[in-house]
């Protein structure tokens, strides 16, 4: 048995790394070749269009890379600064690399400011990574890791970790991750178009309708809910059971006020908290709060029975237009750079969490006991 827990730093790593691949060639069609080099886009001028929008997007976006990959390389190097170094020529070998590829994108263009945003926010990133190691501050935090978590919690630390990234992207309910049917259908009705395997996809008899108000209700307690249940099924303590559940619903009301702000401006930032996120977040507290003294295994099995419960009443009702013209807004307008970050995450988090869940059960393992 090794000294410290599993690192969650290599698994988030190589999500951020994805993520931003498709963030980068989104909708990776209408490949061609220009008859130049790939690279030519180092050559140009400053472009004549920007904003700082863009800016501030390319080296925040690459900020968490430089971070993550620092901290995930200083667990093999003892030297934190060369940890850094390598971290942040990994980012820019990235970001060089997205670059290059859009340039055989029609919908997307090449820039070498892109390029140059990009490997400074991955360098910022680095440093901060190692300022903080150097600091102490790393160790620290894996000190309270192995205080609050089991030692098996890194696939619950990560799903953690990458659930506001989800909610970040509006959602057709508050907390509402993973409605995905008429999407699926669309999709797979579009890459079956032309072949005879059409005719298998099932067909519905009923059309989709729009949630009721009690059910729009639970599923906003049922998400709510998840991520607490989620850590309590890594975490033993009661009191600090309680200050994570706190904490998760504070994060996620933040998350989604800002992702409302995003979408329709400062002045409505709480526009989502609709009679029926007045009625749903006090559940979920009501239900964290007389959860607490459930054991670990139990806590999965609860968890596993809400996750399906608000996937089926997602997936059994249709988005509202107002969502839908939301959902343009974000795909069509500036929010594009958002779209590989976060909307793959609010839709395959929970079906990510059954994942785990799944693994957890058969692995087998030993579970934290219950403390006062």
């Amino acid at each position: 048995m090794g000294r410290h827990p599993p690192s969650t730093a290599w698994p988030l790593t190589l999500l951020y790394a994805a993520l931003i691949v498709y963030a980068s060639l989104f909708p990776f069609t209408g490949w061609r070749d220009q008859g130049i080099v790939p690279w030519a886009y180092l050559r140009a001028p400053w472009p004549r269009y920007w904003t700082g929008f863009d800016l501030a997007i390319n080296l925040v976006g690459y900020l968490p890379m430089g971070f993550l990959l620092t901290l995930a390389l200083r667990l093999r190097t003892r030297a934190r600064w060369t940890a850094a170094l390598l971290a942040s020529l990994a980012t820019a070998a990235l970001s060089f690399s997205m670059e290059c590829l859009q340039s055989y994108l029609p919908l997307r263009v090449a820039s070498n400011v892109d390029l140059g945003f990009n490997t400074l926010g991955g360098l910022l990133g680095a440093l901060g990574a190692a300022l903080l190691d150097r600091l102490g501050a790393i160790e620290h935090g894996r000190r309270v890791r192995r205080r609050w978590f089991a030692r098996d919690a890194r696939g619950a630390l990560v799903l953690l970790a990458l659930w506001p990234i989800g909610l970040l992207f509006p959602l057709p309910v508050a907390f509402g991750m993973g409605q995905v049917i008429e999407r699926s259908e669309a999709a797979l009705g579009d890459w079956l178009q032309g072949t005879p395997f059409l005719d298998w996809l099932p067909v519905r008899d009923i059309e989709l309708q729009p949630m009721l108000p009690w059910a729009e209700a639970a599923s906003v307690a049922l998400g709510a809910l998840a991520p607490c249940l989620l850590g309590y099924c890594v975490i033993a303590p009661r009191g600090r059971r309680a200050a994570f559940a706190l904490a998760a619903l504070g994060v996620g009301i933040a998350v989604s006020t800002l992702s409302t702000a995003l979408s329709y401006g400062p002045v409505n930032a709480w526009a989502w908290v609709t009679p029926a996120v007045q009625h749903g977040l006090p559940l979920a507290a009501l239900a964290a709060l007389l959860l607490l003294a459930l054991p670990p295994r139990a806590c999965a099995v609860v968890l596993l029975l809400a996750v399906l419960a608000q996937l089926a009443l997602l997936n059994s009702a249709t988005p509202n237009v107002y969502f839908a013209a939301t959902l343009q807004n974000w795909e069509q307008g500036r929010f594009i750079h958002f779209y590989g970050l976060a909307q793959w995450l609010g839709w395959l988090w929970p079906f990510a969490l059954l994942a785990w869940l799944a693994a957890r059960t058969l692995a087998r393992t030993p579970v934290p006991k219950i403390a006062p």
